[in-house]
């Protein structure tokens, strides 16, 4: 295991590796299918990328998360790891010459969206490739239970076939009894060896508090305790919302949601990580890759989508092995407006095959054309077009994400159009008398020989590259050159792009699918019900709930969530009002009303500590209706 170390030591700067990583690579390194289900921040990716470095050839890493490939894509280039990524957008010339780079060009990681696999030359060309493994992270995905399924996936147990002697990695982070059998029979995992970490995070404190005043309940918390918080919301709007609640209260806070441009992201959960604001706000698009150790408190302000989402996202807390909290934050009026949001925007197959119509016709697309084809999407201007309700809409367009029939992505993009307004000798005039600005339009003039006679999109990255100045400068560049009404400048804005994977085929497409929305509309009506369950169960101890959910039984209480605490509250009061009780009996006999008026305690109180000392033979009822010591 020695190699293994020095690897780690080398690219990853660890000296050991984290239970049961060892083994597990032990396994792969042995030829042996392996099913990992390992929490959140366990280092998962490490299980396949130092064996693959260990042995000749590339691994083939399958991942339904575009984000979380090119981050990773990002990170093994960083560490001088030849790696790259097929993900959607891809020309297919473009593809064929990755490919090509793949076999002729030494590369050691090849991460691929399982869509991918839907195309039989693809799978071709892999074929001649020299894998060595095969891993397929959010490994769930595979299985019809599972709480993100994509069909898609079911094409990777056909792998098996063309690299027999391949060993196959499965890897996971939530996933209960039913889907874990499920991940190895659709995967045809020859005898995997299994590795399960409890999902047990016994320095978690899980809490649920129902509370009138959502916001007073979030400041409270977080001046108790100052450390790195994670805010949890269902929205970009709630995002930016409590992130102003909170400046205005005196909190440094940040916000981060897929709305937002790369740099943005970036620059705001910078802030975070290096503590210059104690809170980042932010939607489920926040999490991927993230590894901050001291996080005290995570917070969700509506109800989870479901327990494994749940799950994860609380697990980015206490990761240092400190106590921390995970805590759910509910109203009376959130059971309604989550079943307006859960379960009433779900869906049909009416609703689906209408709304996949009015995309391709807001786009133009003709019946049997369309593949590959990308296109800027705004949600709001989509559903206001078509007077369609946003949030069942998006549930329309995420299914037919995960069913492959189109790309999704939410990757905040700008579009910036621009037309030179005067004539060539004036901007040589200008150039002489701006030389600051004149690498840029040189830049520009060169790479679009037509702007000149018409407004036409442009690339910042690219002109920023090309003339060796930042994004901003070029920006600032052309603001300046916009109002001086040398060129006219517009900038569009669009939160999301739409890649159509394959030709319009209307009912026949939807047909084909409509027997996993019934099946995912029922799972999605399953987890919202345990959600329901987690939040108004006042008697079973929080953690006990969510280990029982992921099967895992038999575990004892945990002392520190909401409901072990209210119960060891209960017993210290109760305790404390029959020692009241006693006193005053210690005196003589007493009635209930004189009683209740001695110990100053609420009437249901005292009934019920009488009822106990009563039964425990300690006072006696006598005939008078006065209690007294036995």
């Amino acid at each position: 295991m020695s190699d293994a170390i020095q690897i780690l030591q080398k690219y990853w700067k660890h000296n050991s590796f984290r239970n049961p990583q060892e083994e597990i690579i032990n396994e792969i390194l042995n030829g042996k299918d392996t099913f990992a289900l390992l929490p959140t921040g366990a280092g998962k990716s490490i299980c396949y990328q130092v064996p693959a470095l260990m042995i000749p050839g590339m691994a083939l890493v399958i991942s339904p998360l575009v984000a979380l490939m090119k981050d990773q894509v990002a990170t093994l280039q960083k560490l001088d790891i030849k790696a790259l990524a097929l993900t959607g957008g891809i020309s297919s010339d473009d593809m064929i010459t990755l490919l090509d780079n793949c076999e002729f060009g030494n590369y050691k990681f090849l991460y691929l969206s399982p869509e991918r696999l839907q195309s039989d030359w693809i799978i071709d060309r892999i074929k001649r490739l020299p894998i060595n493994l095969i891993a397929i992270d959010e490994s769930h995905c595979v299985s019809q239970w599972g709480h993100d399924f994509r069909p898609s996936y079911l094409k990777i147990g056909q792998l098996k076939q063309y690299f027999p002697e391949v060993p196959f990695i499965a890897v996971t982070a939530s996933a209960t009894k039913r889907v874990k059998e499920d991940i190895i029979a659709q995967l045809g995992l020859k005898a995997p060896a299994i590795f399960e970490r409890s999902f047990i995070r016994e320095n978690i404190a899980y809490m649920v508090f129902e509370v009138e005043d959502k916001l007073f309940k979030i400041e409270q918390i977080l001046k108790k305790n100052p450390e790195p918080s994670i805010i949890y919301v269902r929205n970009r709007k709630s995002c930016h919302e409590i992130q102003q609640q909170l400046m205005r209260m005196g909190f440094d806070a940040t916000f981060y949601h897929g709305g937002l441009s790369a740099k943005e992201k970036e620059k705001n959960m910078q802030l975070w990580m290096t503590e210059k604001a104690q809170v980042i706000v932010a939607t489920n698009a926040f999490g991927m890759g993230i590894d901050k150790a001291n996080v005290k408190t995570v917070l969700h302000t509506q109800l989870p989508e479901n327990i494994e989402n749940y799950y994860q996202e609380s697990g980015r807390a206490g990761r240092n092995g400190a106590k921390s909290f995970a805590i759910v934050l509910t109203s009376p009026s959130d059971l309604y407006q989550a079943t307006d949001q859960s379960i009433k925007t779900l869906p049909d197959k009416k609703f689906l095959l209408e709304c996949y119509v009015r995309l391709c016709n807001y786009f133009q697309v003709a019946y049997g054309e369309g593949i590959n084809e990308k296109f800027s999407f705004n949600l709001n201007t989509f559903c206001v077009r078509y007077n369609f309700p946003p949030l069942k809409t998006y549930n329309a367009l995420q299914f037919l994400d995960r069913q492959g029939i189109l790309t999704l992505s939410q990757e905040f993009s700008e579009k910036i159009n621009m037309q030179f307004l005067i004539p060539s000798k004036e901007i040589i005039r200008y150039m002489s008398l701006n030389p600051f600005d004149e690498a840029v339009i040189v830049t520009i003039l060169r790479t679009y020989p037509g702007i000149h006679e018409m407004s036409i999109p442009v690339n910042l990255a690219l002109i920023a590259k090309k003339s060796d100045h930042k994004e901003t400068e070029v920006e600032q560049i052309l603001q300046r050159l916009h109002q001086k009404e040398i060129i006219s400048y517009q900038a569009k804005s669009n939160d999301s792009t739409i890649i159509f994977n394959e030709i319009r085929e209307d009912e026949k497409t939807i047909n084909r699918i409509a027997k996993y929305l019934e099946h995912q509309n029922q799972l999605k009506v399953e987890q919202f019900n345990a959600v329901l369950n987690y939040v108004s169960d006042h008697n079973t101890c929080k953690r006990k709930l969510i280990l029982n959910y992921f099967g895992e039984y038999n575990s004892s209480d945990c002392e520190i969530c909401s409901v072990c605490l209210s119960k060891k509250k209960n017993k210290i009061d109760f305790s404390k009002n029959t020692q009241r009780i006693l006193e005053q009996l210690k005196m003589g006999q007493r009635s209930s009303k004189e009683l209740e008026k001695s110990t100053e305690l609420d009437k249901n109180d005292l009934i019920f500590a009488l009822q106990m000392l009563l039964e425990n033979d300690i006072i006696l009822l006598n005939n008078n209706n006065t209690y007294s010591i036995k």
